[in-house]
């Protein structure tokens, strides 16, 4: 019985002290007439100030009822005074743009959280220009009338793939929904069994054929499928065949498939099309790529529409683009979806610049970040680690904290999946069980920086660092490892 009662008083001592907290909670017009209120009255609209102070308050009195009033207690007291302080952080971040640089030093140099691709100067120019005012986006300067916003990329993609037509969409999932809605909706679109890949986000190939309005027939077995499994899966209601490269991982071993040769025979002799979804979508001519499916390849060998990203191995900004024949691009120009799925000015402004650097395939090389984090000699990358552990050396960091190791970065978004990119690292030791706290620091410095925890070290990879990057990554690294 003692025990029982025991436990009612201690519950009864909590709810009393939680009403004791809710007490002294301050109201909201208490905290509007604190002096230290007048700036931030002055800085920000009335009505985003009200909202704040209101948000604090149901805040802590949220925590107080539900019993975890830690963050009570780190206020101090509960007074107004010891809410405009909260109320302050609150607005501060309320006004500050959510989206921030990042200095990535994971080594994976398309990486997807990070934003992919980064922009190469032109692109950047670009993209400031057709933001800053008006553009001639959708009208013909020289007609004097309406125009497609396609013109402005038509013409380059065509001359660097080789194909006869072209059109960009906002990413590649919407270039093959498009595709497929355009050719083949209320019909059969035969694809190999291996090739039937998730492309991230939990988004699958046999999803996007679901909403584009065609059926999904699965041709041979995962790893060996021949042509003839194709002509036996063929009926009346075929209207495509869908070749996925799987871009984020490999079957490898006792594999076949059919050429691309074959399967486009195939499907011209039987009046459908032959769509080749390629992903990444490499153009650049370097030993990396050298296992990727070249996109000119794909259009000489008779596909339909060969479709990739822009912001994967292209070096891009976010787009769809798909290239191929004239008739099968019109159809997929004039279908409802593309308005739904178009691309906006200032990737469309991003993607041309880029692309124009690809008619100098040595300049596109050199200049779209991309290609130059991906085709950097390993001494280059060790030169930057060089640089940063000398630069924290200096700064008061030991230099028996900081070791230079030999690490392997990868390309990222789902692009070269077994392919090991050689890179130095520079690997700093944190105290013991404090690497991942010290990791967290770096995220929310300025610049924000990503890196790698291994053990109790901070492992920061150059393979993806900008030469003009490094003082900044050493200015963020020291408050954490000081």
């Amino acid at each position: 019985m003692s025990r029982n009662k025991g436990r009612v008083d201690a519950g009864d001592g909590a709810a009393d002290g939680r009403r004791e907290r809710l007490r002294a909670l301050a109201a909201v017009d208490e905290v509007l007439r604190e002096p230290a209120m007048e700036d931030l009255l002055a800085r920000y609209p009335r009505t985003l100030v009200v909202d704040a102070v209101r948000a604090v308050i149901d805040r802590l009195r949220a925590e107080i009822v539900a019993g975890g009033d830690q963050a009570a207690e780190e206020a101090g007291d509960l007074a107004p005074a010891a809410l405009v302080p909260w109320v302050e952080r609150l607005l501060d971040a309320a006004v500050t743009p959510s989206l921030r640089r990042v200095v990535n030093a994971t080594g994976v140099v398309v990486h997807t959280n990070l934003g992919r691709a980064s922009l190469p100067a032109p692109a950047v120019a670009a993209v400031v220009n057709a933001a800053s005012g008006y553009t001639d986006l959708e009208y013909s300067l020289t007609r004097g009338e309406r125009a497609s916003r396609q013109d402005h990329v038509h013409d380059v993609l065509c001359s660097v793939t080789g194909a006869e037509d072209a059109l960009v969409v906002n990413n590649n999932a919407a270039a093959v929904l498009l595709a497929l809605a355009a050719t083949a909706r209320g019909g059969e679109v035969l694809v190999a069994r291996g090739q039937l890949v998730e492309i991230g986000d939990g988004f699958r190939i046999p999803d996007i054929l679901r909403e584009s309005g065609a059926r999904l027939v699965e041709v041979g077995t995962t790893n060996r499928t021949y042509l003839r499994d194709f002509e036996a899966a063929w009926t009346e209601s075929t209207r495509a065949v869908l070749r996925v490269h799987t871009s984020n991982y490999r079957i490898v071993g006792f594999t076949a498939e059919p050429t691309l040769e074959e399967l486009a025979l195939l499907a011209h002799d039987r009046d459908a099309v032959l769509i080749d979804d390629l992903g990444s979508g490499a153009l650049a001519d370097i030993e990396l790529f050298a296992e990727e499916p070249a996109l000119a390849e794909s259009v000489a060998a008779g596909c339909d529409v060969v479709t990739f990203s822009g912001d994967k191995l292209l070096g891009g900004p976010q787009a769809g683009v798909a290239v191929g024949r004239t008739a099968v691009i019109e159809a997929m120009r004039r279908h409802p979806l593309a308005r739904a799925l178009r691309i906006d000015k200032l990737d469309l402004a991003a993607l041309d610049a880029v692309l124009r650097l690809y008619l100098d395939p040595a300049r596109a090389v050199r200049e779209i970040p991309t290609l130059r984090a991906l085709s950097d000699p390993l001494d280059a990358v060790r030169g930057r680690a060089l640089r940063l552990r000398d630069l924290l050396v200096r700064a008061g960091v030991p230099a028996e904290r900081l070791e230079l190791v030999e690490t392997v970065a990868r390309a990222g978004a789902g692009a070269l999946p077994v392919t090991e990119v050689p890179s130095v690292a520079v690997a700093a030791a944190a105290p013991a069980g404090e690497a991942d706290a010290r990791a967290g620091l770096l995220r929310r410095g300025e610049p924000a920086v990503v890196c790698r925890v291994q053990e109790d070290r901070l492992l920061f990879d150059l393979r993806a660092v900008g030469d003009d990057e490094v003082e900044d990554l050493a200015g963020a690294a020291l408050l954490a490892l000081v």
